[in-house]
């Protein structure tokens, strides 16, 4: 994923992403986990990327930025390539 091939914000404090370990809704976004995660960490070593898995939790991504402020964005059903262009979105990577 070159689209996170770069230092993010540094505004953005968090990245948080649940979903689930088994469920089909989630496939997209355990996919985008497995391919995109080592590069995120890659080019943000300091950033905290939490990844939560339930049996039966919805695919979703918050992300926090500073002075509080959260965005989030569902990513129940999306394939991989949606799941990255939300949390790009969402993260304003371009």
């Amino acid at each position: 994923m070159s689209t996170f091939s770069k230092a993010l914000s540094p505004a953005l404090r968090e990245i948080r992403i649940f979903c689930c370990q088994t469920g089909q809704a989630s496939a997209g976004t355990r996919q985008f986990i497995l391919s995109t995660y080592p590069v995120i960490k890659k080019h943000n070593p300091d950033l905290p990327v939490m990844i939560r898995e339930a049996n039966g939790t919805p695919a979703r991504m918050f992300a926090r930025f500073e002075r509080g402020v959260e965005k989030h964005v569902e990513l129940e059903n999306l394939s991989s390539s949606d799941v990255a262009a939300s949390v790009a979105r969402i993260l304003s990577v371009s």
